[in-house]
């Protein structure tokens, strides 16, 4: 079940909160767009995270 959320009550405790959230967003954004290293296909990312999460798993199960 999906909870609704009101456009008018923040996540934020205050303003000051969420407009420091924002400065912070909007610059990893403009960090982001101006990273010259290029894009990394799904794919690789993917195949990225499984080896990472199979290493994990590897070492749980060698830690047991």
């Amino acid at each position: 079940m999906s909870v609704k959320r009101s456009p008018i009550v923040s996540e934020f405790e205050t303003q000051a909160l969420a407009d420091s959230h924002d400065g912070w967003f909007r610059r990893k954004v403009e960090e982001s767009l101006a990273d010259a290293r290029g894009v990394v296909a799904h794919d690789q990312v993917m195949a990225d995270v499984e080896a990472i999460i199979s290493e994990a798993e590897a070492r749980r199960r060698s830690d047991d």
